[in-house]
């Protein structure tokens, strides 16, 4: 009698962390189908945010809903294995991970204009697009900024760009002035990119004679080609394993549970994030203001170099402060 409880128990607490695991990883469309109540007032909530016409509202809109859930983030935190207390919490993720989807569409919504027809580029505008940012098919490149400059103006459908790439894992371009000035600032020392996806940064860095080891645990495999080149491990057993002195990430899943883990790696040096000034879109940032062990800058110069400007990109750097 006592065995078959505990199995029972044990099955509940499964159930009750894979439905943890869903609402933290699935689509907004999947989100949506599994809770509509929850996304009634989630949804009515937003169509006021986006009445206004103004990101910062949606981008507030969205970090309301963060904080709401952040009490019941810290009792599961503390409750990992009480099911009852992740059960509590659970509607209340919901609601701020639909808040967060909804967001970004609503985002990518305003920068296609609004509209509701085809999101297909048009003949000359699909040209200029890949001429600009791709060697061949999706094979990002580093973009250079003088042509950039000259052919980016004559795009119709520049506001296309970004929410069609986005389907492929793509969230930003890199510039070859911004490879270039990375280059001279991580040097010769031993570099690893967390969050890899298909590898583009490392690569284009190497180009530029630094050697960045991309990683990945090849959890976006459903959208993102992996090349070989890109290690399949997650990003605390790659840290542990290639102790690097410089680090680098990419659009970082928000409220991610990896980037906290570069900040307590003592091998690290220096830690660069290429992000956007949308804090709920993307990157840890309880983890950046909660550490003490490096400084944290915004680099404007940097971040001007990430493309396009749409995204309204920003590059962070965290150097490590010296013992003493």
């Amino acid at each position: 009698m006592e065995y078959m409880r505990e199995s029972r128990a044990m099955a509940h607490r499964e159930r009750v962390h894979r439905k943890l695991t869903f609402v933290a990883s699935a689509t907004l469309d999947a989100l949506i189908e599994a809770y509509p109540d929850d996304w009634k007032v989630v949804g009515e909530a937003l169509v006021e945010a986006t009445a206004t016409h103004r990101a910062e509202a949606i981008e507030q809109f969205a970090r309301t809903a963060q904080e709401a859930a952040a009490p019941y983030r810290k009792r599961v935190e503390a409750n990992w294995n009480n099911p009852e207390v992740i059960t509590q919490a659970l509607p209340h993720f919901v609601r701020a991970r639909l808040a967060v989807l909804g967001a970004q569409k609503a985002l990518q919504a305003a920068a296609l204009g609004g509209g509701t027809g085809r999101r297909r580029f048009g003949f000359w505008s699909g040209r200029l697009v890949n001429a600009i940012f791709f060697s061949r098919g999706l094979t990002r490149k580093a973009v250079s900024m003088s042509r950039f400059r000259l052919l980016w103006p004559l795009v119709t459908q520049k506001r296309l760009l970004m929410p069609l790439v986005q389907q492929r894992g793509i969230y930003a371009f890199y510039s070859r002035e911004l490879i270039l000035a990375l280059a001279k600032l991580i040097g010769d020392r031993p570099t690893l990119e967390i969050g890899a996806g298909d590898g583009t940064w490392s690569r284009l860095l190497g180009y530029a004679g630094v050697i960045a080891r991309p990683t990945d645990d090849y959890s976006w495999s459903h959208v993102i080609q992996y090349p070989e080149q890109v290690e399949k491990i997650d990003a605390a057993t790659a840290l542990s394993r290639h102790l690097p002195k410089v680090v680098l990430c990419s659009f970082p899943p928000p409220k991610n549970t990896f980037e906290r883990v570069v900040f307590e790696t003592p091998s690290v040096e220096t830690y660069i994030v290429v992000t956007t000034k949308h804090r709920f879109a993307a990157g840890d940032w309880d983890a950046y203001e909660a550490q003490n062990s490096f400084t944290f800058s915004a680099e404007p110069a940097l971040s001007r170099l990430v493309l396009p400007p749409e995204i309204d990109p920003l590059v962070l750097l965290f150097q490590r402060q010296p013992v003493g």
